[in-house]
């Protein structure tokens, strides 16, 4: 399955929404799309993961990426994610400690 990438800007946050499945194959996508983002200079970033239906250790690494880069230039990274099965991976892997979960776009921009 492919993976789709959509950028909005909402205030100073970027929100990246990914829909799809987020694997070895997939993930330079995501990879792609947070590195212009962080180049341009956004470092304020809500991931939505709402639309992705699985997330391999792959993707989990980007996304870890992600969240330094964005740390490197003075700014965060909050996750949206609906989907159980994702969700448990974040607790398994002790990485919703570093990266906060919320159940929408909205929740994760107002926090």
């Amino acid at each position: 399955m492919d993976l789709q990438v959509q950028t909005r800007q909402e205030g100073d946050v970027a929100v990246l929404a990914a829909s799809g499945e987020v694997d070895v194959y997939t993930a330079p996508d995501l990879d792609r799309a947070l590195g212009e983002t962080l180049a341009e200079g956004r470092a304020h970033l809500v991931i939505d993961l709402s639309g992705v239906s699985f997330l391999d250790s792959t993707g989990l690494g980007v996304l870890v990426k992600g969240l330094k880069g964005a740390r490197e230039a003075d700014g965060w990274l909050r996750l949206v994610v609906t989907s159980e099965r994702i969700r448990k991976i974040f607790d398994i892997t002790g990485l919703d400690a570093a990266m906060p979960l919320f159940d929408t776009v909205d929740d994760a921009l107002r926090a």
